[in-house]
């Protein structure tokens, strides 16, 4: 490693260092939120939640990609509401029966911190925030980076299938995704950062499957995908729609792993590999692979952004009994 290249890094490490501090600042406030909103109605809310995920994970290392990906379903249709986490009924067909749904895990965690919660302080911590500390320590779990997040969220009272046709889907390219996050006041670099969440967990062959010649009709093998590569994905197809393949070789930690394959040719997903063949985005990814510090303090900051998406505030929303059922 060079000089320079160690002293960008030493640098990029202090400034994490920095926006962490500064993360916990409890005047800190945004949409009707703040740091130290559980201060004297919860004290200890921050803890059963990070006590119950670090438990569960313990015992499967594969739900901190679950909690993470619950959280960025659940805030980009109708906010970060809790919305997902909300059963059908014979009257209403809910978020989380959509097809785009049905592979999301890690409900019973959400429905254990909220048992504990309300043993301690009842009716004061809602699902939605569980549902955000829940991926921040899914993360940090990992060995990504921890970042605190203002709470105060409130429940919402709807959860409709239709709703989830807006979210972004595995075939997508680079400027489909940009288009799409941009929507909701995501910038480019954000949504190189927020990709970087697929260093941990699998995709299903169901969602890579049109890449391979072997079971697409209309094309050959996706050029930009590596050939060594490409014939590992037709195994795993070779075992059905869920078969599973990992994003990158360390499915459990957060690094930048995920970057690296990008740089390989060794991207699972469409919108996986097409941020590093578009020039707009080509760049952020060559930073993130090289600099992990660096992929992290952006990360950080864009699921900050991501986590007061549309919040519910006040009479907005409610504290829900049960994180499955509406009041």
């Amino acid at each position: 490693m060079s000089v320079r290249m160690g002293i960008v890094n030493l640098v990029s490490v202090l400034v994490l260092m920095i926006e962490v501090m500064a993360s916990y600042d409890p005047g800190f406030q945004a949409n009707g939120l703040s740091m130290n909103y559980y201060l004297m109605s919860c004290p200890f809310a921050d803890n059963i939640v990070k006590d119950t995920v670090n438990e569960a994970l313990q015992s499967d290392p594969s739900l901190a990609a679950a909690l993470l990906r619950m959280h960025f379903h659940d805030c980009f249709i109708e906010g970060c509401d809790a919305s997902i986490l909300i059963d059908s009924t014979k009257d209403n067909t809910a978020e989380k029966d959509s097809p785009a749904n049905l592979s999301l895990r890690g409900y019973e965690i959400i429905d254990d911190a909220k048992q504990q919660l309300e043993t301690q302080c009842p009716g004061v911590v809602s699902c939605a925030d569980i549902v955000a500390l829940a991926a921040r320590d899914a993360v940090f779990w990992g060995g990504g980076p921890y970042y605190d997040i203002p709470k105060g969220r409130k429940d919402g009272r709807r959860s409709k299938i239709e709703d989830t046709i807006n979210l972004p889907a595995p075939t997508f390219n680079s400027s489909e995704l940009i288009r799409t996050f941009g929507q909701r006041g995501f910038s480019v670099q954000d949504v190189v950062a927020l990709s970087g969440a697929h260093t941990l967990g699998v995709a299903r062959c169901s969602s890579f499957k049109n890449r391979l010649r072997n079971f697409n009709s209309t094309h050959d093998v996706d050029p930009e995908l590596d050939p060594n590569f490409a014939k590992t994905l037709s195994k795993t197809c070779s075992a059905g729609d869920t078969a599973e393949q990992p994003f990158d070789a360390t499915r459990n930690t957060f690094d930048n792993a995920y970057y690296n394959a990008l740089l390989q040719k060794a991207g699972v997903l469409t919108s996986d590999q097409t941020l590093y063949t578009t020039p707009k985005t080509r760049s952020i990814v060559n930073g993130y692979a090289m600099n992990q510090a660096m992929f992290f303090l952006d990360f950080q900051q864009a699921m900050l952004k991501m986590s007061l998406l549309d919040v519910k505030e006040g009479s907005k929303g409610e504290v829900r009994d049960n994180c499955r059922k509406i009041n």
